[in-house]
């Protein structure tokens, strides 16, 4: 199939067929720019442009579907956590998320949100609600942003140690236990 003219143009859903398209190609570690992406979607060299200013913007929405797949894998269909344990689990799901898909969650966090992108602050946004709601579930008296601040870092630095290779492990589980102790042991703490 010719990747060039409007013949080539047979998507019900051009943007959603470029962000798979993007998606594949950062998951399997390919470097990508609009042009690239066009190509593996089988569109015309111009058609990215009626959906993406650029690479960032595309970068940009990769990053929105990431924060929508991370909080999926956040809920679980199991809502909010209502103990200790739970928020354990909750970070448990999140470094298992970086852990997954490396590539987009280094996009969802290396860089700014930039406040003209509106979904991608929303996206942003939602999570850091989510975790702050998690966080003041099992902890109702504490200060809510110090503590979304000081849970969030503690999973997402986990997270990019792990992916950094600063941390190492020979399973999902032994990653898993670790996550879940780094938690509990801050919790004991104070008690």
């Amino acid at each position: 199939m010719s990747t060039s003219g409007k013949s080539s143009y047979h998507h019900g859903d051009l943007r959603a067929a470029l962000l798979s398209a993007a998606m594949e190609m950062l998951e399997d570690g390919e470097p990508f720019s609009l042009r690239a992406v066009a190509r593996r979607a089988g569109v015309s060299p111009t058609a990215p442009y009626r959906h993406f200013k650029d690479r960032d913007a595309l970068e940009s929405a990769l990053a929105v579907e990431g924060f929508r797949d991370l909080l999926a894998d956040l809920d679980g269909g199991r809502g909010l956590p209502s103990s200790l344990p739970d928020l354990a689990e909750f970070a448990v799901a999140y470094v298992a998320f970086a852990l997954r898909r490396p590539a987009l969650f280094r996009v969802m966090f290396g860089k700014p949100c930039d406040d003209a992108d509106d979904e991608r602050v929303k996206a942003a946004d939602a999570l850091h609600e989510l975790l702050t709601d998690a966080l003041v579930r099992v902890f109702p008296d504490a200060d809510a942003s110090a503590l979304a601040s000081a849970g969030w870092g503690l999973a997402h630095g986990l997270a990019c140690l792990h992916l950094d290779g600063k941390l190492r492990a020979t399973s999902d589980e032994e990653v898993a236990d670790r996550v879940r102790g780094a938690f509990l042991a801050l919790a004991s703490i104070g008690s």
